[in-house]
């Protein structure tokens, strides 16, 4: 039973940072890629990062240079470090993971097969 839990979200300044996390649990984390994406009330699910089991990663281009992805298979850990936030990044952040063979690139993490619940981002 594949489990991912996530936290770190909270509310801060325009210009802050926040770091997320996600804790795996139920199947071989080394084998799969994972990702996050969040959602906004009244817009669509938006992917904002992936990375694959060799540590290759992709951004979207609303986050590059100011979001990294990066995991700690060690530890099952996924995290998100988020600096220069910016309102536009408000939304509920999910963690998402896809058994291999898959496509890190964000516009495929919203549909991963396994998400957690996600953890609230607002930047005021």
């Amino acid at each position: 039973h594949v489990q991912l839990v996530e936290s770190g979200g909270g509310s801060v300044q325009a210009g802050g940072s926040l770091r997320l996390s996600c804790v795996s649990s139920g199947y071989t984390y080394s084998t799969y890629c994972m990702g996050w994406f969040r959602q906004s009330p009244g817009k669509e699910r938006e992917g904002v990062a992936g990375i694959d089991n060799d540590g290759s990663v992709t951004y979207a281009d609303s986050v590059k240079g100011r979001f990294t992805i990066s995991r700690d298979t060690a530890k099952n850990t996924l995290s998100l470090q988020m600096n220069s936030l910016e309102p536009e990044d408000t939304g509920m952040y999910y963690c998402a993971a896809e058994p291999m063979p898959c496509y890190v690139g964000p516009s495929r993490v919203p549909s991963y097969s396994h998400r957690g619940r996600g953890t609230q981002v607002t930047v005021s």
